[in-house]
């Protein structure tokens, strides 16, 4: 049996995941904290923090012929600390748990991710399918984000950022046969 492994990796988030990022994967044992957010803070914002996470995916198949014989995936939920900063002079214990909540989001997007994954039959069409399934993906996820900063208003609707905690925690459960070992 041949083996062809493939590796793509996607980052969904508003910049480009370069080599020698220095990321940490997402752990549920594990809460951010403001010593996380490494980046230099953006002067010309309100924002008085920013989370830059995504998710790193790649995969391999195994062939005899043309016929694909093994399939595998890995779907990570990374953030970025060197990307992600803070004004200390703003945030508080309220804005990180906001900025933890984004980054579960993008978990939640992972665990969906994998379970997409789980249920593809292997094909010639694999690597189409997988790419579209991305897409959707990290659509979706880009909506959430939005849709949660705005019905929060960036964490200062506390009554809307309680819904949003309860609905993730929620939604992390409902996906958690899909999150990482």
């Amino acid at each position: 049996m041949k083996i062809l492994t493939l590796c793509l990796f996607f980052s969904i988030g508003c910049f480009a995941q370069k080599a020698d990022d220095i990321t940490f994967s997402w752990d549920e044992n594990r809460p951010l904290t403001w010593e996380d957010f490494q980046g230099k803070p953006v002067k010309n914002t309100d924002a008085a923090a920013l989370t830059a996470s995504g998710i790193s995916f790649g995969f391999s198949i195994g062939k005899t012929g043309n016929k694909i014989t093994e399939f595998t995936a890995d779907v990570e939920c990374l953030f970025y600390p060197e990307e992600s900063w803070y004004k200390p002079n703003e945030a508080d214990a309220h804005i990180l748990k906001h900025e933890q909540l984004h980054f579960n989001i993008t978990e939640l997007h992972a665990r969906k991710f994998r379970k997409h994954i789980s249920e593809l039959q292997p094909s010639r069409h694999l690597q189409n399918q997988l790419n579209k399934i991305y897409k959707a993906i990290s659509q979706a996820s880009y909506e959430m984000q939005q849709q949660y900063d705005e019905e929060t208003n960036h964490s200062i609707n506390k009554e809307k950022q309680a819904e949003w905690q309860s609905f993730i925690t929620e939604q992390l459960k409902r996906y958690e046969a899909f999150k990482t070992q």
